[in-house]
């Protein structure tokens, strides 16, 4: 009990100092504070494997010092000739059979729980790029935009640099969004840590999770995939609002990001298409 209550309590500082409304801070312990059902299910799952590795850690520890100051020549100037012991072997084989087993269950519920999207609320498609973000929303009226990242020198609070994009992705709380991934040319993967996802974005495949935000605010990850000069210039910014905030900017982005149409598209791309005068 007494050391179940030390970790609760170095966890409960290191959360703390941790983040701040989804931003990294320097010197950082911990996890991010989940926003997530998925992230709380980690992060429980996390504690436990705290605590678990400690208490074995502290066993191998004391039974080292104390085969160390036991057995030493001093104490001992015969040694031992004693080559195994039956039940010794049987319960250092039994024993992390059982614990391995007892970690197993709760770690492959959550990968088949992430894995498996039921009943979402709506679906959010993203598109990786080198080296921006796309966006579409199928499900209200299938609008898509761009999120590229806002460089230093155009931010007002500079704490946000590489972070920040110039559009950002909004989602409702307390709703099941599916998450889709592709990519457009190479492999990426797209983390937000304080959501408890990282999933790849493969070119000619498509991957899916879910998410359901628990509280909101803003939200900041990154590409978590080498791919290419400019890597790390692939922040992901998430707003999460209530869903009448979000159905409110839903309205306002389906005309701020309205497609073209073909034949603008084309009147657009004409200019590009002609035969340079020579």
């Amino acid at each position: 009990m007494r050391l179940a209550a030390i970790a609760a309590f170095l966890l409960t500082i290191m959360s703390g100092v941790a983040f701040a409304d989804g931003i990294p801070t320097e010197w950082q312990l911990g996890f991010q504070e989940p926003a997530s059902t998925s992230m709380e299910r980690i992060n429980e799952f996390h504690n436990l494997l705290l605590v678990l590795i400690t208490v074995i850690s502290l066993f191998v520890l004391g039974l080292m010092i104390y085969v160390a100051y036991r057995y030493n020549e001093k104490k001992n100037p015969v040694p031992s000739k004693t080559t195994h012991h039956t039940m010794i072997e049987i319960i250092w084989t039994v024993v992390p059979v059982i614990i391995l087993v007892w970690l197993f269950i709760p770690s492959y519920n959550m990968m088949v729980e992430n894995d498996r999207v039921v009943d979402a609320d709506m679906t959010l498609k993203v598109i990786g790029h080198q080296w921006y973000w796309s966006y579409e929303y199928p499900d209200h009226g299938n609008f898509t935009f761009d999120a590229n990242m806002t460089f230093a020198e155009d931010l007002e609070d500079k704490s946000l640099r590489m972070m920040e994009t110039d559009n950002h992705v909004v989602l409702p709380v307390g709703k099941k969004v599916r998450l889709l991934f592709t990519a457009g040319d190479v492999l990426h993967s797209w983390g937000i840590p304080a959501l408890g996802i990282k999933l790849d974005a493969v070119p000619g495949r498509l991957n899916e999770t879910w998410v359901e935000i628990t509280k909101p605010g803003m939200y900041y990850g990154f590409c978590s995939e080498l791919c290419g000069v400019n890597h790390s210039y692939m922040p992901v910014a998430i707003k999460a609002v209530s869903e009448e905030e979000f159905n409110a900017w839903v309205e306002t982005a389906k005309e701020e990001f309205a497609r073209v149409d073909e034949p603008a598209a084309k009147s657009a791309t004409r200019l590009a298409q002609t035969t340079p005068v020579q």
